[in-house]
């Protein structure tokens, strides 16, 4: 590949998750009003999510500046601490929302949010996983495979809180908790036990 070739590829990757960037950031302002307003677990949950996707953005825009090993390594396990951190946070409050019966309120911002979203995320994983392939850049494709998992989360969500306001199964919204607590522990785990 020559190297005009390579810098557009670069700057191409460095567009997609300079748009992650963003979307994450209003996600977590929009995913936190209507987390309070709605009492919603999963709301919450995939706004703290939305955060953790901040800092393996983050780490990819590093890795594509080509700062070094060290600093990388470093960052990753902050993440996964962040995994970690999100997943006993979700499974006791899903939890304790279960186990009292609270009924969390319906949230038409956090359901239009959530469809938007899965959207978004499966169309920047597709051009992640294409620019990652072309540059032989395998942070940038595993970052690809995080954000493919954030649109499925997304529609997890946006399930949970669909069967909570039309047919009233309260307990789809913690459910719907348990799911991301199941992918927090598994990005963690990649983290601090995968091949990094």
């Amino acid at each position: 590949m020559d190297e005009a070739a390579r810098r557009s590829l670069l700057r191409r990757g460095f567009a997609l998750e300079y748009a992650t960037l963003g979307w994450n950031v209003v996600g977590i302002v929009l995913l936190a009003i209507a987390a309070l307003r709605a009492h919603s677990v999963a709301l919450a949950g995939f706004g703290l999510d939305s955060l953790i996707e901040i800092g393996a953005s983050t780490v990819v825009i590093w890795e594509l500046s080509g700062t070094s090993e060290v600093r990388q390594r470093r960052a990753l396990r902050l993440i996964g601490i962040g995994f970690a951190a999100l997943a006993v946070y979700l499974l006791v409050q899903s939890t304790v929302v279960l186990v009292a019966g609270f009924r969390p309120g319906h949230s038409p911002v956090g359901i239009g949010w959530t469809a938007v979203t899965a959207a978004v995320m499966f169309a920047l994983a597709a051009g992640k996983a294409r620019t990652g392939a072309a540059l032989a850049n395998p942070v940038l494709s595993a970052e690809g495979r995080v954000t493919l998992i954030d649109g499925l989360l997304a529609v997890a969500v946006l399930t949970g809180l669909l069967l909570n306001s039309l047919a009233g199964w309260w307990w789809a919204d913690p459910a719907a908790g348990y799911v991301l607590v199941v992918y927090a522990l598994r990005e963690a785990g990649e983290i601090f036990f995968g091949k990094h």
